[in-house]
């Protein structure tokens, strides 16, 4: 047994205050991702500020069309959440995705932002891991290799993000609403996460003490046809080899918006830049849309044991665009 301190947290900024001030407190709302790597040994904080009973639990319009999701709604509300479901739907199907109903109805909107690596290595504190303890070494290189990264990666961690969520929030140009000791910042969700450069242990760009308070959705294109897919090794409940999440607009045989996002390929929901400047303004055609895939995987290093996941990328991500385009003809 492991003893820690636990506190409930009346409000907001005393909860941030707190956690601010102790380098080893850390907030709890779900637990479904830190109660395991405490079991692990993988976390040990010695206070735990517990903030699933503050007022974040909302999902509400916001007056430009969007909408704004409470930190502390849990993940089976969202995804069943009437406006979610009608006007975000590629958010519902990767909620859906992601792990068992039991574990969405207590998993939260930041908790499942914050989920870390599920790399075996990262997980196993008898091997030697940059992301758990800095500098001592990647296991994964050189080691099993199949559900790593094929972008992004550095020579210091090649481990992906493990979230369905996340990456349908990144092509929605999500903004997270963060709290700090100074008040409210927002930070749009392609510039939340880090890539791992030689500091893989840092997975997002918060300071200790950062609180996620909501994540706020744009209004989305007018017209558009949206779609999440995931390849997985079994039926369900199984972290993604390779998701896309994708939205296309077209109008007039051309495609007047795109926005692209893959998972199970890197570090951080992985926006698909490349892909997205090849598909705005061309015919949606099956020319197109590989041309799109191989322009963004043409960066792609993968490593010995996964270099199926380029191949396997290019194929789900061609076929959602084809599904978006055949949903699109009038």
């Amino acid at each position: 047994m492991i003893p820690f301190d636990y506190e409930r947290a009346t409000d907001v900024d005393s909860a941030v205050a707190t956690v601010t001030a102790d380098p080893r407190a850390a907030f709890l709302a779900g637990g479904t991702n830190l109660v395991d790597h405490m079991k692990l040994g993988v976390a040990a904080p010695h206070l735990l500020v517990d903030v699933s009973r503050l007022p974040l639990d909302a999902v509400e319009a916001l007056p430009d069309g969007g909408l704004r999701i409470g930190a502390a709604v849990r993940n089976s509300d969202l995804a069943a959440h009437d406006v979610v479901r009608a006007r975000y739907p590629m958010l519902s199907r990767a909620l859906l995705s992601g792990a068992s109903g039991q574990l969405r109805n207590l998993a939260t909107t930041a908790g499942n932002l914050l989920q870390r690596t599920r790399c075996v290595y990262f997980q196993d504190v008898t091997t030697p891991c940059n992301k758990r303890e800095p500098g001592t070494g990647c296991s994964a290189l050189g080691g099993y290799a199949r559900y790593h990264a094929i972008l992004g990666a550095s020579e210091h961690c090649v481990a992906v993000h493990p979230s369905d969520m996340a990456v349908a929030m990144t092509a929605l140009d999500a903004v997270v609403v963060v709290r700090d000791t100074g008040g409210e910042r927002r930070i749009p969700l392609r510039e939340f996460y880090r890539l791992p450069g030689d500091r893989p242990d840092r997975d997002t760009v918060l300071r200790h003490g950062d609180l996620v308070t909501a994540v706020e959705l744009p209004e989305p294109p007018a017209g558009n046809r949206s779609a999440y897919r995931k390849v997985r090794d079994r039926a369900s409940f199984a972290f993604a080899v390779v998701s896309v999440a994708a939205e296309l607009t077209i109008d007039d045989a051309s495609i007047t918006s795109a926005r692209v996002a893959l998972g199970g390929v890197a570090h951080r929901p992985w926006r698909a830049t490349r892909a997205e400047e090849v598909l705005l303004g061309s015919p949606p055609t099956g020319d197109t849309f590989t041309a799109a895939a191989e322009s963004e995987l043409a960066a792609a290093q993968p490593l010995p044991g996964n270099e199926f996941k380029v191949v396997l990328t290019r194929r789900v991500l061609v076929s959602v665009l084809r599904s978006l385009a055949e949903e699109a003809r009038p």
